[in-house]
């Protein structure tokens, strides 16, 4: 696959899944955080914080994935921010359903190398 496909692909995944987050914040982060903990009504301001931060950044990487300067620095912008979220799941697993903590670690992790390979690949495309 190449790394304009894999980018439009991680970046409609990441508004699919920011849109559902939106809509259902609660049902969608259960598995991630638990159901007691998603049910609070701070954290599940927080799950629409973080999914219009990914509907933004998805949208954004759809519109500038031919932009030789701007689509690589944008898919390295997507890889921090799964970073982040991978590294925040670690932190917090002790207080996360394990195979949530698991499943998001790797989700995000594999978004965040994606999106570094990604990064790289458009930036020397042509």
């Amino acid at each position: 696959m190449d790394a304009r496909r894999a980018a439009w692909l991680i970046a409609a995944g990441r508004v699919a899944l920011g849109a559902a987050i939106l809509g259902a914040p609660a049902r969608v982060t259960s598995r991630w955080l638990g159901s007691e903990n998603a049910r609070r009504p701070a954290l599940q301001d927080l799950a629409r914080g973080m999914a219009a931060r990914d509907i933004a950044l998805g949208l954004a990487t759809l519109q500038t994935l031919d932009d030789p300067l701007v689509g690589p620095r944008l898919q390295l912008a997507c890889a921090f921010a799964d970073g982040v979220d991978a590294l925040a799941t670690l932190l917090a697993r002790r207080h996360l359903p394990r195979t949530g903590a698991l499943g998001t670690v790797a989700v995000a992790g594999g978004a965040a190398a994606a999106g570094l390979y990604t990064s790289h690949r458009l930036a020397h495309a042509g």
